[in-house]
């Protein structure tokens, strides 16, 4: 039985990692690099770093920071942000990547999963799914880019995903991201029940319950987190005795 991941998010903004609450009002939290080396002396099972601004600012991910974390962490590294060509998800993989997440692009033009998958594997290749819940209560896919959202309900957009070639599926809560308010568990577990590839949480981990509660109810394969280790006391080694004890599946710490 595949163990069950803990992986903390780094967001970068100018060369910084920044935090901030439903994707706004973000604050300094510090040097990427630095934080990377915390988290890998912590034991996490893999990083999740993207860059949140470069496909609204139309400008390539900051490929010289991934490369300084990449070969200051042993941990594996997913890489996010302003990808849109095989370049990019070429010279992610050169500059230290482990897996290239492609969120807009992959909105915009579905079939660089499948060019992605074909060319790098589809162990390369991760997309991300962002979704809101709409008035009438059901959640929707949305866009920060504002790139056209060819498949509303995130459950379906996952089977499409995965159809074309995608190894894997962050997906994350507009409406939690940053209020450690606790995962939307329902959508998660229709995404995962969904789909045969593995699906991490991510947007409003807030306690340590939060995560069990994750894997316990919607069985995802992974958690991803920030301000849980950005603004509690909270951290990996924590967390990872925690999931043991309730029973989760978790790699032990070493």
């Amino acid at each position: 039985m595949l163990r069950k991941r803990i992986i903390p998010s780094l967001l970068l903004k100018e060369g910084r990692c920044v935090k901030g609450v439903k994707f706004a009002d973000h604050r300094d939290v510090g040097n990427p690099v630095t934080a990377a080396k915390v988290y890998d002396a912590q034991g996490a099972d893999e990083l999740l770093f993207l860059d949140i601004t470069a496909s609204r600012e139309k400008r390539d991910t900051l490929f010289h920071v991934v490369e300084e974390t990449a070969e200051n962490c042993f941990m594996p590294l997913t890489v996010g942000g302003g990808v849109k060509t095989l370049e990019d998800i070429r010279c992610l993989l050169l500059a230290g990547a482990d897996k290239v997440l492609i969120n807009t692009a992959a909105l915009s033009d579905s079939e660089l999963i499948c060019q992605g998958a074909t060319q790098f594997g589809d162990q390369c290749i991760v997309v991300g799914i962002d979704f809101v819940r709409g008035r009438n209560g059901q959640a929707e896919v949305i866009s920060h880019a504002g790139a056209p959202v060819p498949e509303k309900d995130p459950a379906r957009w996952a089977r499409r995903v995965t159809e074309l070639g995608a190894g894997e599926i962050v997906l994350t809560s507009f409406d939690r991201e940053g209020t450690r308010e606790g995962y939307d568990l329902e959508t998660t577990k229709c995404v995962v029940d969904a789909v045969s590839v593995p699906v991490i949480a991510a947007g409003g981990a807030g306690s340590l319950q939060h995560l069990a509660d994750a894997f316990q109810t919607a069985n995802v394969s992974a958690v991803s987190a920030g301000s849980i280790f950005h603004f509690t006391d909270q951290s990996v080694i924590k967390a990872r005795a925690f999931l043991k004890t309730a029973g989760v599946n978790v790699r032990p710490y070493l």
